[in-house]
């Protein structure tokens, strides 16, 4: 069996196969200052008290500080719901993006069943865990009951091997990845990533890769845990190893399909308008004009990422026509970055600093895009109308092409600074 088979079928309480129905228990169900309001409202025609406050956890990110009426209506809703069900782990004080949060609070574990009404709750597959996202009453129901059902998935193992050069990161294997198997190819699939780059890679890349496997259609990304993984886990929950439930696949496993990636000579990769699988290698579209440049989000606003970007604008000036903005994924991230001189960095290369949060990646506030415009970003989604006007236009790529870009007005790849 696969890791994904394994984990359900414990939960479940026998051996499961792909496309039986089942309806398990959850460890950890999450939403967001976005989500809350629609399944709180829906919760309320159900019952009138949580399953267990101790495994439910709201975000504030969307849009931190409430931007709109609108937005501040949502958040009082949500901190009434909170007050009434006595929900503990609640981080809506600016402590940053839930899919980054979460993790850092010791929230995850592997082997464990987690739910969020976000559909990048698949990052948290970087920790060996079962996660996926769901909508609001799907969530409402977990509430109330503890359970929801899901139809096992069929999985495809996808390989990776290559070792990362000094221009690309995880996001261009990532996005070489979903350029190759489509935003459909792995539609309610397992996307399970191994191999000796999977297995060589740090915590932050893990989480940047199996938060996109939503943009190729999967129901869940995950790994098998390794040495990192399990260090940064036992910090973060004060667990030693031998309490966690590890997962790994069998060496015999059935896969509906098994893929290869070689990122040896992988350039730097771009998606480009509209869709996150309309990827092209840097060389194909370098000089292309950009009005805004964004590092951050639960993509890629983690610390090794404003480190890449740092070091590249060290004692630099972005071009006059270049917004660059840069959101770090967490105040602890942000004060890691402060304390390493990276903040300063940015201020004095002429970024605008905004707080943690999702911000812009959605189109929600602070760095709008207007008709014409368009951003390079490290986000994770550059559908049209993603990040504002329906006719503006939206680019993904990783943090040092970000940080090449805003030097240079046009999408730049860092080799060539």
């Amino acid at each position: 069996m696969n890791i994904t088979e394994k984990i359900l079928s414990a939960k479940a309480g026998h051996e499961v196969t792909p496309g039986e129905i089942i309806e398990i228990p959850v460890d950890l169900a999450m939403s967001h200052d976005g989500t809350s309001p629609p399944a709180i409202k829906t919760f309320e025609k159900i019952t009138d008290r949580v399953w267990d406050p101790e495994k439910i956890a709201i975000i504030f990110d969307h849009n931190v500080p409430a931007n709109t009426i609108g937005s501040a209506e949502f958040q009082k809703v949500c901190r009434n719901f909170i007050k009434e069900q006595n929900i503990t782990k609640n981080y809506i004080h600016g402590e940053g993006i839930c899919h980054q949060v979460v993790p850092e609070m010791g929230l995850v574990e592997p082997g464990k069943v987690i739910v969020g009404a976000d559909s990048h709750t698949c990052t948290y597959g970087a920790f060996g865990a079962f996660s996926t996202g769901m909508g609001a009453t799907d969530l409402a129901m977990v509430w109330a009951t503890g359970k929801t059902w899901f139809m096992v998935p069929e999985a495809i193992r996808m390989e990776v091997t290559g070792e990362l050069n000094e221009y690309i990161a995880p996001k261009d294997i990532i996005l070489n990845i979903i350029g190759d198997i489509g935003i459909a190819g792995a539609t309610y699939k397992t996307a399970e990533f191994c191999g000796q780059t999977i297995e060589s890679m740090g915590v932050e890349g893990r989480a940047t890769m199996c938060n996109m496997a939503i943009e190729m259609g999967a129901k869940n990304g995950i790994m098998e845990p390794n040495r990192e993984v399990i260090d940064y886990i036992c910090q973060r929950t004060g667990k030693r190893e031998s309490e966690l439930n590890i997962v790994k696949s069998d060496p015999d496993a059935d896969y509906e399909k098994e893929m290869h990636f070689d990122i040896t000579d992988l350039e730097p990769q771009i998606a480009c308008p509209n869709d996150v699988d309309n990827v092209k290698a840097i060389s194909e579209i370098e000089g292309t004009s950009i009005d805004q440049c964004l590092i951050g989000s639960c993509t890629n606003g983690r610390l090794s990422d404003l480190k890449d970007a740092a070091e590249i604008l060290e004692g630099n000036i972005i071009d006059d026509s270049i917004r660059l903005l840069i959101l770090p994924a967490s105040r602890e991230i942000y004060q890691e970055a402060i304390h390493l001189g990276y903040i300063d960095t940015f201020i004095n290369a002429g970024a605008i600093i905004c707080n943690p949060g999702c911000g812009p990646c959605l189109g929600g506030h602070m760095g709008v895009l207007s008709e014409g415009e368009s951003c390079i970003s490290t986000t994770n989604r550059n559908f049209k109308g993603r990040m504002g006007d329906p006719a503006s236009s939206v680019y993904l790529s990783n943090s040092k092409v970000v940080a090449a870009s805003a030097l240079t007005g046009v999408i730049t790849s860092p080799k060539d600074l």
